[in-house]
C-alpha cells in the first residue's frame, strides 16, 4: 500500500500574481471527484476527512454533494481542495456527466467486501475520462478494510472479499495507461488512511502538472 508523503516540489502548486507591483501568493484551488459505487462509504471518506466524524448510516447522496477543506503541504503552502462526492446510483449518471468537468484528480472508491463496487472501477474511471476531457490523475481506495477483517474467517463473505493485491493490480493496470495513477486502503469507520487518501491525491495532481 502506497504510504502518502509530502511533494518537494509543493512551489508548483501556487499560482503567483504580480499586482501593483506587489507580488502576491495566491492559494492553490483543486476540483477532486469521490467516485465509486453505492454505498462504498464515499461520503463516509469525505465527512471524516472534513473532521465532521463517521455515521454508521446516511441518506443517499443525490446528484452530487460539495465540501471544500484547505490543507498545508510542506514549507507552509496552502492548497484548499474542492471535493465533489458524486452520487454512486445509475439512474444519477445523466446528472453526474456535468461535475467532472474541471476536474483535476479523483478518487475511486470500492468496498473491499463488494466485489461488484470493485469489478466497476473501470467504468467509473472510463465515465471520469470521458466527461473530464482528459485522464486526470487517479487514486484509488479499497474502503471498508475494518470488515474485510471481520468477515475474512466467514466462507460465505468470503466470495465477496477484494484482496490488497487485487486492489493493487488494478491501480497498476490503470496507471499503464498513462496516467498517475495510486492505490490506498481506508477505514472511514476507524479513520485509517483517509487523510493520507487525499494527500496522496494531491500529490499526483502536482506530478501531472498541477494548475498548468
Amino acid at each position: 500500500m502506497l504510504q502518502a508523503h509530502s511533494p518537494t516540489h509543493t512551489n508548483t502548486s501556487l499560482a503567483v500574481q504580480r499586482f501593483s507591483g506587489v507580488l502576491k501568493i495566491v492559494t492553490a484551488l483543486f476540483k477532486v471527484i469521490l467516485m465509486g459505487d453505492g454505498s462504498v462509504g464515499k461520503t463516509s471518506l469525505r465527512r471524516v476527512y472534513m473532521g465532521e466524524g463517521f455515521k454508521a448510516s446516511y441518506m443517499i447522496t443525490i446528484g452530487a454533494d460539495f465540501a471544500v477543506k484547505k490543507m498545508t503541504l510542506e514549507g507552509g503552502h496552502d492548497v484548499s481542495i474542492q471535493i465533489w462526492d458524486l452520487a454512486g446510483q445509475e439512474h444519477f449518471k445523466s446528472v453526474r456527466s456535468t461535475f467532472y468537468r474541471g476536474a483535476q484528480g479523483a478518487l475511486a472508491v470500492y468496498s473491499t467486501v463488494e466485489r461488484s463496487s470493485f469489478e466497476n472501477i473501470e467504468n467509473w474511471v472510463e465515465e471520469c475520462w470521458s466527461n473530464a476531457g482528459k485522464k486526470i490523475p487517479v487514486v484509488l481506495i479499497g474502503n471498508k478494510i475494518d470488515l474485510r477483517e471481520q468477515f475474512i474467517d466467514n466462507p460465505v463473505m468470503r466470495q465477496t472479499i477484494v484482496t490488497t493485491e487485487e486492489g493493487q493490480a488494478l491501480a497498476d493496470r490503470i496507471a499503464q495507461r498513462g496516467v498517475h495513477a495510486s492505490f490506498i486502503e481506508t477505514s472511514a469507520k476507524t479513520g485509517k488512511n483517509v487523510e493520507a487518501a487525499f494527500l496522496e491525491l494531491i500529490i499526483r495532481i502536482l506530478e501531472a502538472g498541477g494548475l498548468s
